[in-house]
């Protein structure tokens, strides 16, 4: 790798020299304009905006627009000679909980290597933040940009990763959750559960980039002059429900939870249910009681037998005279 920047980390006045690479790359397939018709390449020309000349690019300059609105225009040296510039030193200012940094302020991330005869600075530096589970907050200058930046641990690694400034991060003012919906303590439950079902320990190397992959996949087929995928493999991809207002939570959770192996406990979950109400309580306690309402019929019931036997004696009588 290359190096990017070449300095010392400060705190104190403890110095130690490193070297700052980039600690990541895009994998990303690039993409091309052509012209459709026979596919071409299409470049781009850096044209003056009075005459549509083009301008080389050793003749271009950076310009920045002044309080009054004029254009003033800016070299290499110029913009190297700001006093920010001058420094080659990443300022350690504070060391906070590494919980207090919400990883949305993350930004990019470059590895730090020892750049002197003797690592042991370098390694103090690294053995005291992971004893104290600390980020360094640091600021410095790169690529005529001054960043806020954390240092923390990275397997055995300094590594500097940059951080957003505040008002880079927007507020979230969302409409969705103006009037924030109400969700049953069974449901949460049951999520928890899922959770559970689902918990495992972070393995990116068991991850892929399904995008890439079928793009790879498509550019072969297509010169080859095949296609890629079939129209079944489309429209199952296609069939999806998840914009579906789901009818009821807490049995879609209770079948995820089933799905997934684990246990729901429907008699725990009818209880809580029962909890905040008394109309299922009430309904087990009138069944329980039906067999005493029997009883009484029953009694009601042999009173009325001797009434019988009376109508007979009258009958009788009727006839006897």
């Amino acid at each position: 790798m290359r190096s990017i920047w070449k300095g010392e980390v400060s705190f104190g006045l403890v110095n130690v020299p490193v070297k700052v690479y980039s600690a990541t790359e895009d994998h990303d397939l690039r993409a091309r304009q052509v012209d459709k018709k026979d596919g071409v390449r299409i470049r781009y020309k850096k044209v003056r905006d009075d005459n549509g000349e083009e301008v080389e690019f050793s003749d271009i300059a950076k310009a920045y627009e002044s309080e009054d609105g004029e254009m003033v225009i800016l070299t290499k040296e110029d913009l190297a000679s700001l006093p920010v510039e001058q420094s080659h030193e990443i300022e350690v200012t504070e060391f906070v909980p590494a919980d207090q940094v919400d990883p949305v302020a993350f930004d990019n991330a470059y590895f730090l290597e020892p750049a002197s005869r003797s690592n042991r600075a370098y390694v103090l530096m690294r053995e005291a933040l992971e004893s104290t589970d600390r980020l360094a907050i640091c600021t410095f200058t790169l690529r005529n940009r001054t960043r806020l930046c954390a240092m923390r641990v990275y397997k055995d690694i300094l590594m500097l990763q940059t951080l957003l400034w505040p008002d880079e991060i927007r507020p979230a003012i969302l409409e969705g959750l103006d009037k924030e919906a109400k969700v049953r303590p069974q449901e949460v439950k049951m999520a928890a559960s899922l959770i559970e079902t689902m918990a495992a320990d972070f393995e990116p190397e068991k991850y892929e980039d399904d995008y890439q992959n079928q793009l790879k996949e498509l550019i072969e087929a297509k010169a080859a002059g095949g296609e890629a995928f079939t129209v079944e493999e489309r429209e199952e991809a296609s069939d999806d429900d998840g914009d579906d207002e789901v009818a009821d939570l807490l049995a879609a959770l209770r079948a995820s939870v089933k799905d997934r192996g684990g246990e729901a406990d429907d008699k725990s979950e009818d209880d809580d249910e029962g909890s905040g109400s008394s109309k299922k309580p009430a309904k087990k306690s009138t069944a329980k009681k039906a067999p005493a309402k029997k009883e009484p019929a029953k009694k009601t019931a042999a009173k009325k037998a001797p009434a019988k036997k009376t109508a007979t004696k009258k009958s009788t009588a009727k006839k006897s005279a």
